[in-house]
C-alpha cells in the first residue's frame, strides 16, 4: 500500500501508478457532479465550459448559501455541507465522463460496477471511496466553490471546487481491473460457502 498526494489534474501514467488499497489526497481542483448533470450532458447534448480532462468528480449535490461575489465567495455561493452521494445509479456515465470529458477520477459511496472497471481498465482511471457520515468533515477539505456551471440545475449543477489536503481517500477500484467491492463480494461468498458447508447445509 501507498499514499499518493496529487495536485490536480493528473496523467494517465499517475492514474497506472496506483492500486488498490493505496491512499489518495487530492489538491487544485476538484468538481461535484450528480444525476441530473451528467443526464443533460450525455442524454440531452448539452457542453460544459469547463475543461475536465485529467480532473476528478465527485458524485454529490451540494448543500450551498447564496452569498454576495468576493475574493472568498469567487462564484457567489458559500459551501455549507458538501456531502457525497450512492454512486451505483450513475454507473451508466462513467465512460462517457472518461471518453468525452478525459475525467481520471470518480469519487463516490458505495462503488462502481462491472462496466465502469472495464472503463477504468481500458482508458486509466480509478475510484475512491468515501466512508458515508462524512459530509461535515469532506466540506473542511473545501477551501472555495471557484465557479458553477449549467446551474439551471442547481444544486445538481456541475461545481468547481478548490480543495486542499481532500483525503485521505482509498483506492476501491484502479486501473488494473482490480476492485475491492469484488473481492469482498468473493471472500464473503466463499466464507458463507465454508459455513453452510460445516452445518452440512448444502448451498
Amino acid at each position: 500500500m501507498a499514499h499518493h498526494d496529487f495536485n490536480m489534474p493528473i496523467t494517465e501514467a499517475q492514474t497506472r501508478a496506483v492500486r488498490i488499497n493505496d491512499t489518495v489526497t487530492l489538491n487544485g481542483t476538484l468538481y461535484g457532479i450528480r444525476d441530473a448533470t451528467q443526464i443533460h450532458m450525455f442524454d440531452r447534448g448539452r457542453k460544459t465550459r469547463f475543461d475536465l480532462g485529467g480532473h476528478a468528480v465527485i458524485h454529490t449535490a451540494p448543500n450551498v448559501k447564496k452569498v454576495p461575489v468576493s475574493d472568498e465567495y469567487p462564484a457567489g455561493y458559500a459551501p455549507v455541507c458538501i456531502g457525497t452521494t450512492t454512486s451505483a445509479r450513475m454507473e451508466r456515465f462513467t465512460r462517457p465522463l472518461m471518453e468525452q470529458c478525459g475525467v481520471r477520477i470518480v469519487i463516490g459511496k458505495g462503488g462502481l460496477m462491472d462496466a465502469s472497471q472495464s472503463a477504468f481498465s481500458e482508458l486509466g482511471g480509478m475510484y475512491l471511496a468515501i466512508v458515508g457520515g462524512t459530509a461535515a468533515l469532506e466540506t473542511t477539505w473545501i477551501e472555495a466553490i471557484e465557479d458553477v456551471d449549467l446551474d439551471d440545475l442547481n444544486p445538481e449543477s456541475l461545481w468547481k471546487f478548490r480543495v486542499k489536503g481532500f483525503g485521505p481517500l482509498l483506492v476501491a477500484m484502479d486501473a488494473h481491473g482490480a476492485s475491492l467491492y469484488t473481492a469482498i463480494k468473493q471472500n464473503a461468498a466463499s466464507k458463507r460457502a465454508e459455513a453452510l458447508a460445516q452445518l452440512g447445509v448444502k448451498a
